[in-house]
């Protein structure tokens, strides 16, 4: 089945952006604009963080899920609505749809975290987990429009939703009169698009960054073929712009109006969500915090006053525990080692001193004596560690050899 029409395919204009403001009126929080001055001395100019993580169900989604549902004729809001997510797009659709009295029907996959399941089913939606990756349950969610007549709402590719999303560049524009650079997490493109829309009617001269995570990067190659490209397997930790196609529609306006689209590494945006919650106490999820990971990547690259885009802040529990650690090891701030050691009373009290002596913090020890690798007086010992920066790992290494303890890793 597909969902595309004619009226899909139109173009956005400014005054589409304008007419969503109106309807988002009441529905859709004006979202904060917090200075990062941690950032802005990293990037030599102001930098500010427009708090979309904030936004009514955690992210940006409800706006443009709500503007394209409230634009359905009376016969088509009768038939209901269906769509298919992991989660930021389940849950705006899920509280758009009861807001306005509509029901909804939500497919999303079987691995789904469940928070956002949870939350999902609290906004009023019908959940149906079906299949593993995001392409089985967008098959099933489409299958199912075809055969009930239910609405699909697409996540990115339609103009009432880039309408809805260029709502927050009308904000910026309010907010940050000086801006410079708006930078932008992007999957689809619906949030880049929607931006460009309303920033470059009203300020040409603005500079549109979009961010994408290495793993899941489909504009490149597309831009660079003049049309949409698919990619084989995209993978990253930021689900929220782990898209393998852009959409058809944010395509072309992202192609005309976005000035520059830059990746982002798995290191880079682990060190990201680290500093929006450590310095900006603020909780982002991966894709959330890829404009940040991307200041934080070329900080003199970006002409300031400089507006980074936090998408979105429902991220798993789970994901933020990983991801956080993965942070801190990017920094050089979480270590771990194995080591050998003389199977003896007092030994690890020993090496524990030799630890605590250079400072670090011990989180976890896992002891093994019984393995073939292992000599008969020897014992193995796995150690995470809490430590300062680069400079103190050297100096724990050091301090390990000096006291006679092989490290194996």
């Amino acid at each position: 089945m597909s969902y595309r029409t004619a009226d899909s395919l139109r173009s956005v204009t400014l005054d589409d952006v304008r007419g969503a403001r109106k309807m988002l009126s009441g529905v859709a929080r004006v979202t904060a604009l917090e200075g990062s001055r941690y950032l802005s001395r990293l990037v030599g100019a102001p930098v500010h963080l427009k708090c979309e993580n904030l936004q009514r169900t955690g992210s940006f989604k409800l706006r443009g899920a709500y503007v394209r549902i409230a634009g359905l004729l009376p016969e088509e809001r009768a038939a209901g609505v269906v769509a298919a997510s992991a989660g930021n797009h389940a849950q705006g659709v899920a509280l758009a749809s009861s807001l306005l009295g509509v029901h909804a029907t939500v497919f999303m996959p079987q691995g789904a975290p469940l928070p956002k399941v949870s939350a999902t089913r609290d906004y009023g939606a019908e959940v149906r987990l079906h299949g593993q990756v995001v392409d089985e349950t967008l098959a099933a969610a489409e299958e199912y429009a075809a055969r009930t007549g239910a609405v699909f709402i697409h996540p990115f590719d339609h103009p009432d939703v880039i309408a809805g999303q260029g709502t927050v560049g009308l904000e910026i524009l309010e907010q940050c009169p000086e801006v410079r650079t708006v930078v932008v997490g992007m999957g689809g493109g619906g949030l880049a698009a929607g931006i460009a829309v309303a920033v470059k009617a009203l300020r040409p001269d603005v500079r549109i960054v979009g961010v994408q995570a290495e793993g899941a990067a489909c504009y490149p190659p597309s831009l660079a073929a003049g049309r949409p490209v698919s990619l084989r397997n995209p993978a990253t930790m930021a689900d929220g712009i782990r898209v393998g196609r852009p959409g058809v529609v944010p395509f072309g306006i992202v192609g005309e109006l976005v000035d520059e689209v830059r990746t982002v590494s798995e290191d880079e945006l682990s060190a990201a969500l680290l500093l929006c919650l450590e310095r900006a106490k603020l909780v982002v999820e991966p894709a959330g915090a890829s404009p940040v990971a991307a200041l934080l990547a070329a900080p003199e690259s970006f002409e300031g006053p400089v507006v980074a885009v936090l998408s979105g802040g429902n991220v798993d529990p789970v994901l933020m525990q990983r991801v956080l650690r993965h942070g801190m090891a990017a920094q050089g701030r979480y270590l771990a080692v194995r080591l050998r050691l003389t199977d003896r009373p007092g030994a690890l009290a020993t090496l524990l001193g030799v630890l605590s002596a250079a400072d670090a913090n011990v989180l976890d020890v896992s002891h093994v004596r019984t393995d073939p690798r292992l000599g008969l007086t020897e014992a193995e010992v796995e150690l995470h560690l809490e430590t300062k920066g680069p400079a103190h790992c050297a100096e724990l290494g050091r301090a390990l050899r000096d006291a006679g303890y092989p490290v194996i890793a």
